[in-house]
């Protein structure tokens, strides 16, 4: 039976509307972007099916192009619609980490690292640079790796801080195995690069490493 033909209620855009969008379940979101389902399913039960083949919302959600458009009912179009939807919400993070102290919003902070960083299957160090008033100036992705880390350059670092005129940094990398637990060698890197950022008087306020299902920091661990 076709979504239209549905009691109104139960139908995901109505339900959006009239519940909010946590009311919805994840088959229910995806129909509402795929918008039309195929011959004889509709568009929940396709997302169902693309559920159940991808293994969940994450996976078909950072599923790279040729994976994503092998699904039944996908394409190149989706595609494109689906990475627009996934930048505009980074970018909405972004804008409220703009807006807001890191040091008092470290909730707002760890959401935009997490959401930036967490599905990368390579590991990548960046930095957010702040101003006198701990305001972000930019957050910038600096060294890039493969499943076993990264190589990350003191100099370049203080290079770039000072480029900015920034005051502070927050430093942030992800592992890529999803285990968020610090290594001897981002512990090692963190001292690295406090010793050269303060002999430029720019302070380092956190590390934070984010893991698949949290963000550990430097900060709270006392290890800064």
């Amino acid at each position: 039976m076709s979504i239209r033909h549905w009691p109104e209620a139960e139908r995901p855009r109505e339900k959006l509307l009239a519940r909010g969008p946590q009311a919805l379940s994840d088959a229910e979101l995806l129909a509402i972007f795929l918008r039309t389902g195929v011959a004889g399913r509709s568009a929940v039960d396709l997302a169902r099916e693309l559920l159940a083949r991808f293994g969940g919302l994450r996976a078909l959600l950072t599923a790279d192009a040729k994976a994503f458009c092998a699904g039944h009912g996908l394409g190149q179009a989706k595609y494109a619609l689906l990475q627009a939807c996934l930048e505009m919400a980074r970018r909405h993070l972004g804008e409220q980490l703009q807006r807001a102290d890191p040091l008092t919003s470290p909730d707002t902070t760890r959401r935009y690292l997490h959401a930036r960083l967490r599905d990368l299957p390579y590991e990548v160090f960046s930095c957010l640079f702040l101003d006198a008033r701990h305001r972000v100036i930019v957050c910038e992705e600096l060294f890039r790796g493969t499943l076993d880390g990264a190589s990350v350059h003191p100099r370049e670092v203080v290079k770039r801080a000072l480029q900015l005129n920034a005051a502070a940094l927050i430093l942030a990398h992800n592992h890529p195995s999803g285990v968020a637990e610090p290594s001897q060698a981002d512990q090692q890197l963190t001292r690295r690069l406090t010793d050269a950022l303060r002999l430029v008087d720019i302070r380092v306020l956190d590390h934070l490493v984010v893991g698949d299902g949290e963000t550990v920091s430097f900060a709270e661990r006392g290890l800064l």
